[in-house]
């Protein structure tokens, strides 16, 4: 069984990148405010939440989406040591939701310390309801992953046909399939965790 959200395209590119900014701090360190975009802009075409991107989520431009990306910077700002908790992210992304005048989604860190299986359920359980999941890696034993190390991105789709659950990541306007058993059981510490997504007023399961 293998589920995909539809991710907004500019141009050839999935989604947004941070090496697109010519702010350095973006450029550099700009992951968490580049995967709230990237969210918002989902959440705009695809659950009818449009007061939270201020362009036209149908037809995303590179223009309006550095536009979007430094308003974002301003609640997701990057700093010296990444915003490397899951709390950071979802109190940053709170306050763009109430800059909106609106709270449509209710946000709720998840500890990477969880079990696979559970991360695995919860993952699994929010793609199906159509909500892509902010993922945040921190340290990993495994170097080929370096460019998703201390890093934010969405993970919006899964393969579970196979002996371990696959899912896809979106970063670097790019889309990268990923075994998660191994992207979840890093070996080394600190290792991050994720963002669950519910529509404000529901009941989490």
């Amino acid at each position: 069984m293998k589920t995909e959200l539809d991710h907004f395209r500019i141009g050839p590119y999935i989604g947004g990148d941070q090496e697109w900014f010519t702010d350095s701090w973006m450029k550099i360190g700009g992951c968490g405010a580049v995967t709230a975009c990237d969210l918002c802009i989902y959440l705009a075409k695809h659950k009818g939440m449009r007061a939270l991107y201020p362009f036209d989520p149908d037809e995303v431009t590179m223009e309006d989406y550095l536009a979007f990306g430094m308003r974002m910077r301003a609640f997701l700002t990057p700093r010296a040591t990444g915003i490397n908790r899951t709390s950071i992210f979802v109190d940053g992304l709170n306050a763009y939701l109430a800059s909106c005048g609106v709270r449509p989604i209710r946000l709720q860190g998840v500890s990477g310390e969880e079990t696979v299986q559970s991360a695995e359920q919860q993952i699994r359980g929010r793609i199906d309801r159509g909500f892509p999941v902010p993922y945040l890696m921190l340290m990993h034993r495994d170097r080929k992953l370096k460019d998703f190390m201390w890093h934010w991105f969405l993970l919006n789709g899964y393969d579970a046909s196979g002996d371990a659950l696959r899912v896809r990541a979106v970063s670097y306007g790019e889309q990268t399939w990923m075994d998660f058993p191994h992207l979840w059981q890093t070996g080394r510490r600190p290792k991050g965790g994720f963002v669950r997504i519910e529509p404000a007023g529901t009941q989490t399961d």
